[in-house]
């Protein structure tokens, strides 16, 4: 199991680097999160909903991504409230609080324990990890993820810390010292991650914090910016572009309270002729060459959002003015005439609302959501996505084309260099990328994999893992 110290301290990332060295090793590897808490999710080949960050880590370990690696999966609906994905399918919204501190999450420890089971039986070595800090001590006796997992897997647990965020002598300290003995006795080793700078400034930080927690530092894994990886976790979203660039083709990501599957944009963020940036500035809109609406949790909460704070009106304008409008899952919804949620699906208070009126649509909120892989036909060429929503609309066009403004269902839709090129067509004079995604993706596990080879200790995670 990789812990953590904290959130964002790139447990995902370090538990994809293991599923890739783990099958390069020729060991047959899969990912486990027993619960997940994010907005980016993704749709298994047999129709149902995981975390995102745990099809990546399938991916990585080449194999195809189920619900047993991530049985619960929280999607954040408001400030107070989740939907609760159990096993793959939605089982309702809960309080947080009502999840919390009245037990309702401990009811689910039964199903996640045994999709742990489950796994176990078809993989070897399996690669869990925690969410967010393991020293959440006010929660220790709810808890689904951290220890009480690996207690039931007999996991050893290494605990990963962020260098960069400062005060990783406390956190990891604090984090082992605010186990149970039994619990701190299944801490093996520790991984520094995110380490800017000469590494030999922190050889002797390295052996202080040997000396101070008794449990050897396997490593200590540079910070990367060549290597890109999908990532799941909001905190992330904060890293991105905001700004309009000159000289490059300026996509704006319309930026949602309730933004989910942002990842459908890493691929058009990648290529070279592109600035893709997140906003909700008016000016920016106006100016950007290409304006997209991205999937959200809560439609109807940020459709009234974009009235309030006037991006839904300089949208309008801008697609009046010639630009592209494109429209993806949520966004997709929100481009059409109405939006209408009789039964209150969503959880809000709005029971209607108008959209903006760019294509001929109307939606109406369902409690059964569309779960499946999609392949699909774009311009006489074979393209692939997933679909993931609640809502059903009036057309049953996968793609929704009119003058100069695009909807759809389909995450990924992005991800597919006929819909890349379509967008671009006019904008941009510069070659065409080359590279297929899934050649991309292959590459970019690889030189993970090799990024943390160099700098963790493998020979004695082997060692850790064999006694």
């Amino acid at each position: 199991m990789l812990a953590g110290t904290g959130s964002d301290v790139g447990k995902s990332i370090i538990a994809a680097a293991f599923c890739r060295i783990f099958k390069q090793d020729g060991y047959q590897p899969a990912p486990f999160k027993a619960q997940n808490m994010a907005l980016n999710s993704y749709a298994t080949p047999d129709g149902l909903e995981i975390g995102r960050a745990q099809a990546v880590q399938a991916e990585a370990a080449g194999i195809a991504c189920h619900t047993d690696m991530n049985p619960l999966l929280l999607k954040p609906s408001s400030d107070h409230t989740s939907q609760v994905v159990l096993n793959g399918r939605p089982v309702g919204n809960k309080d947080a609080y009502d999840y919390w501190r009245t037990g309702t999450g401990f009811d689910y420890r039964r199903a996640v324990c045994e999709a742990f089971d489950r796994l176990a039986a078809r993989y070897n070595p399996i690669v869990m990890e925690g969410a967010g800090s393991i020293a959440e001590i006010n929660l220790k006796d709810r808890d689904l993820v951290n220890m009480s997992m690996a207690r039931h897997a007999h996991a050893d647990v290494i605990l990963v810390a962020d260098i960069d965020r400062g005060g990783v002598f406390a956190s990891v300290y604090g984090s082992i010292m605010l186990q149970e003995p039994e619990d701190r006795q299944r801490i093996k080793g520790i991984i520094i991650n995110k380490f800017r700078g000469d590494m030999r400034l922190f050889d002797q930080g390295r052996q202080m914090l040997e000396n101070i927690c008794g449990i050897p530092v396997l490593g200590v894994v540079p910070y990367f910016r060549d290597i890109f990886i999908d990532e799941e976790d909001s905190v992330s979203l904060e890293m991105k572009r905001r700004e309009l660039a000159e000289g490059k083709v300026n996509i704006a990501v319309v930026l949602l309270r309730h933004i989910s599957n942002f990842t459908d944009f890493d691929t058009l963020e990648r290529d070279p002729r592109v600035n893709l940036f997140y906003t909700n500035n008016t000016a920016d809109i106006a100016r950007a060459d290409i304006i997209i609406l991205p999937g959200t949790k809560a439609t109807l909460d940020d459709l009234m959002e974009l009235r309030r704070n006037g991006c839904a009106q300089a949208i309008q304008r801008a697609h009046r003015n010639g630009k592209t409008v494109v429209g993806i899952c949520g966004g997709y919804q929100m481009l059409g005439q109405t939006i209408n949620d009789p039964d209150g699906i969503e959880g809000g208070n709005i029971a209607s609302l108008p959209g903006l009126g760019l294509l001929p649509i109307h939606t109406t909120m369902t409690s059964e959501k569309k779960t499946q892989q999609i392949t699909f036909q774009f311009n006489g060429q074979t393209c692939q996505g997933y679909e993931i929503h609640q809502g059903v609309s009036s057309t049953d066009e996968p793609i929704l084309q009119t003058d100069h403004c695009i909807g759809t269902y389909i995450h990924g839709f992005l991800d597919n260099a006929p819909v890349i090129e379509h967008l671009l067509k006019g904008l941009t004079t510069t070659a065409t990328p080359t590279q297929s995604l899934a050649d991309f993706k292959e590459e970019q596990y690889n030189k993970l994999a090799d990024h943390v080879r160099q700098h963790v200790d493998m020979a004695r995670i082997y060692q850790i893992l064999s006694e």
